[in-house]
């Protein structure tokens, strides 16, 4: 729910209209279609409880001109804004957020973790003032429930009554002035919001009850409702507050990772010295000191010192690695040892751990489909608690006006759309962190919902089956050509690509130290996925007709295939134009398959899923392979368009796929599948297509992901039946009569705690969550089966 603001903030925020404040919360969009020149910006929102609030202010954000894009979650409290600089400026588009009620700080700044951290500590005073007069009240309302008739004279009872009222202030004042605060602007607002019927219920129940006490003779002065209101108060910030504190231990684990960069490092100054900077200063070039225990603000070349650094969330591997002078070093990894001087060659959005930021910050503030409909379902909803209670009211007062009116509270505070509107968000983001500290990336994240219904698993072999490096085995002339220059030429067209086969090349070429005996210049190099490289080549000072230089296949360079043997051959040609290719070398390489490959197929065919294996290599080196993994079912020798097709197959035969491939050169066949997994550390993530993104080397993550994905759905499957399941049977319940205020208040308490509380469940590490354990128990002990060609 919005909170009550001061009139601060619009001093800060306008300090945002900075350009170089810009990068320090958001990064420039692509110049592409109608978003060319702008900018993409993250902040905090604080104050958000349910979807009515996300809703509320997406449509604030929207109608600012020169916003194009606004999209608020309410699960992970944050915002993603898509904004014009020639039309807008952050101070503008804040400024609707705060007019709205709420405020909103740069996601990545100290001051939005200064913030989190001082709710929580306003939340525990008002939780503790509420406890204390609680137990105060019912410590005068206890008489009135044992005493028998003529036991306590009407001074006695007045004087308890007074007493009640006086101890239930700091509660009407200090513990729900939040909620009050946000009922009144959702009022001059004119919209609804879980807080309205919760301050409402609260004003009817102290008003009533305040009346009683004033005239006892009155209508409502047979009974007060001071225990009643200072229960529910307390049960609600009960878990409100526990709430907070698992929605961090759950989404909070992205947020854990989003913000791992120090606010500020030493840089060296022109005189030698070294001052503290912020880091959304450092520019390429600069000379930093990065301390024992910091991270790396940028990446960099190590100029002096030698340390350890722990690189797990970028490249999945756990142990420490020793970094000395001339080492890389990557932004988002870990100091471990001592101080060391870096010179910085990239910062923010262009290093690996910015474009990891991007990817989990996207998939964060993405909506699934059931938490879409959750959304579309709250605001109707409150709508119709206010009239349920105001015709539950109206029903109950010929009867009892006192009754009737504590009915309607009852019926306005047991309702709980935040259970309804979190139940998937939450499960969906708990997820995709534990994912993240494994480090497997969710780019999307309707990804789980899709995995969790896979039940067939397609391969691609080249650096996903088989390890990343390949070994270069052979190079036969089939020309005039010498080898090395062969070699030199192969390596100039291949540094182009990141395929394993062109990085074998390079490696290859640059340990031969081989060079072409003549200066060549290439010119529009395009790669072909599943293919290979072409570019037009020519001598160096050459003006004359320019040739096609090919590598890639048989099939690229136009030669049949047929009759190769298991080793994976590259050819290298060119072509001039109107001719056919002319032949220059063939290379041999070899790769070996994951030793954990094997298992983990046989695992997987174990649970129930299907494993098959695609590959554009030629068919004899698929299948000795294949047989070595452990799969019955593939193919050899396929174009992207073969790929396609044979999901397309899959689909029809009515099996629902994943597809794990390099994410680069499988683009294409990634975005055909249901859900698709690109694996390998190479991986540009900007243009990584899959909605998974594996960073390390550990295959396993592939089916464990799918478990968790099953899990996942359980338990909002098991949320969503628990908030539809909860307000089916309370409502009627409140409605009759048969529910206190207090019970009302505390039954809302537990709706939402118990929703996050089983997504928290979830946040386990991967190895610990059932079903993945015995995954990984099958993994060690399944052995290998023969392979037949699909």
């Amino acid at each position: 729910m919005p909170t009550p603001l001061a009139s601060a903030a619009p001093d800060a925020e306008t300090l945002l209209d900075d350009p170089q404040e810009w990068a320090s919360f958001g990064r420039q969009c692509p110049d592409t279609g109608e978003q060319g020149g702008a900018w993409e910006s993250h902040v905090v929102v604080e104050g958000m409880h349910c979807a009515t609030c996300a809703l509320t202010i997406e449509e604030a954000l929207r109608a600012v001109p020169g916003v194009a894009q606004a999209e608020v979650s309410a699960a992970t409290q944050r915002a993603r804004v898509v904004w014009q600089p020639g039309q807008v400026q952050p101070s503008q588009w804040l400024a609707a957020v705060r007019k709205a009620g709420y405020r909103a700080l740069p996601a990545m700044d100290a001051l939005a973790r200064e913030q989190r951290v001082s709710e929580h500590r306003k939340a525990l005073w008002r939780w503790l003032v509420a406890g204390f007069c609680m137990m105060q009240v019912m410590m005068y309302a206890w008489p009135a429930y044992i005493a028998d008739p003529g036991d306590l004279s009407a001074e006695m009872e007045r004087l308890l009554r007074w007493a009640s009222w006086v101890i239930t202030l700091p509660v009407v004042i200090f513990a729900c002035g939040p909620f009050f605060g946000n009922a009144l602007r959702d009022i001059r607002q004119r919209r609804v919001s879980m807080d309205l019927p919760v301050a409402l219920g609260m004003a009817i129940t102290f008003v009533v009850s305040t009346a009683g006490t004033f005239e006892p003779e009155g209508v409502f002065g047979h009974e007060v409702y001071f225990d009643s209101l200072t229960m529910f108060v307390f049960f609600l910030l009960t878990g409100r507050w526990l709430e907070l504190r698992l929605r961090d231990r759950t989404v909070g684990a992205l947020e854990a990772v989003m913000n791992r960069l120090p606010d500020s490092v030493e840089r060296r100054g022109i005189d030698g010295s070294f001052e503290r900077v912020a880091v959304r200063r450092l520019v390429p070039g600069d000379v930093i000191r990065v301390l024992a225990g910091e991270a790396f603000p940028g990446d960099g070349c190590i100029t002096e010192g030698a340390t350890l650094v722990d690189e797990a969330l970028l490249t999945g591997e756990s142990v420490p690695l020793a970094r000395g002078v001339g080492c890389a070093v990557a932004a988002g990894s870990y100091n471990l040892r001592s101080a060391v001087e870096v010179r910085v060659q990239e910062v923010g959005a262009a290093t690996r751990f910015g474009q990891i930021v991007a990817l989990m910050e996207s998939a964060s503030l993405q909506k699934p489909r059931l938490a879409r409909l959750a959304d579309r379902v709250a605001r109707p909803f409150l709508v119709l608690v206010l009239l349920a209670a105001a015709l539950a009211a109206l029903w109950w007062w010929p009867t009892d006006p006192s009754h009737a009116l504590m009915v309607a509270v009852s019926v306005l505070i047991v309702t709980c759309p935040c259970a309804l509107s979190l139940a998937t968000p939450v499960a969906m983001l708990s997820a995709a962190g534990a994912l993240a500290r494994q480090g497997v990336l969710v780019r999307n994240l309707q990804g789980l919902e899709a995995l969790a219904s896979v039940d067939t698993v397609v391969f691609d072999k080249t650096g996903t089956l088989t390890r990343e490096g390949m070994a270069v085995r052979g190079v036969h002339r089939l020309s005039e050509l010498a080898a090395d220059d062969a070699l030199a030429l192969a390596a100039m067209l291949a540094r182009h690509s990141l395929h394993p086969v062109s990085r074998a090349l390079v490696a290859e070429a640059d340990r031969r130290n081989a060079a072409t005996s003549e200066c060549w210049r290439l010119e529009d190099v395009q790669e072909t996925a599943g293919a290979g490289l072409s570019a037009w080549i020519r001598r160096a000072g050459d003006s004359g007709a320019a040739r096609r230089l090919l590598l890639g296949s048989a099939r690229h360079v136009g030669r049949d295939a047929s009759g190769q043997g298991v080793l994976q051959q590259v050819f290298l040609a060119w072509q001039t134009e109107g001719l056919v290719p002319q032949p220059l070398a063939v290379f041999d390489l070899s790769e070996d398959l994951r030793p954990e490959a094997a298992s983990i197929m046989k695992a997987l065919q174990q649970a129930g899923v299907g494993v098959q294996l695609l590959s554009g290599d030629r068919a004899p080196a698929v299948a000795r392979l294949a047989a070595q993994a452990g799969i019955a079912h593939w193919q050899g020798d396929c174009s992207p368009q073969d790929k396609l097709d044979a999901l397309r197959r899959l689909e029809q035969q009515g099996h629902r796929s994943a597809m794990v491939g390099d994410g680069l050169n499988d683009g294409p066949v990634l975005a055909g599948a249901h859900v698709s997994f690109a694996f390998g550390r190479a991986v540009p993530l900007a243009q990584a297509r899959a909605d998974f993104v594996v960073l390390g080397d550990d295959l396993s993550l592939v089916p464990q992901a799918i478990v968790l994905a099953r899990r996942t759905l359980r338990v909002v499957r098991q949320n969503l039946w628990w908030a539809a399941g909860y307000n089916a049977l309370c409502v009627p319940l409140a409605i009759a009569g048969y529910m206190p205020a207090w019970l009302a208040g505390l039954g809302m308490a537990l709706s939402s705690l118990l929703v996050v509380l089983n997504a928290a469940r979830l946040t386990a590490p991967l190895a610990a969550l059932p079903g993945v354990g015995e995954l990984g128990h099958a993994v060690r002990s399944a052995a290998p089966v023969a392979a037949q060609p699909v």
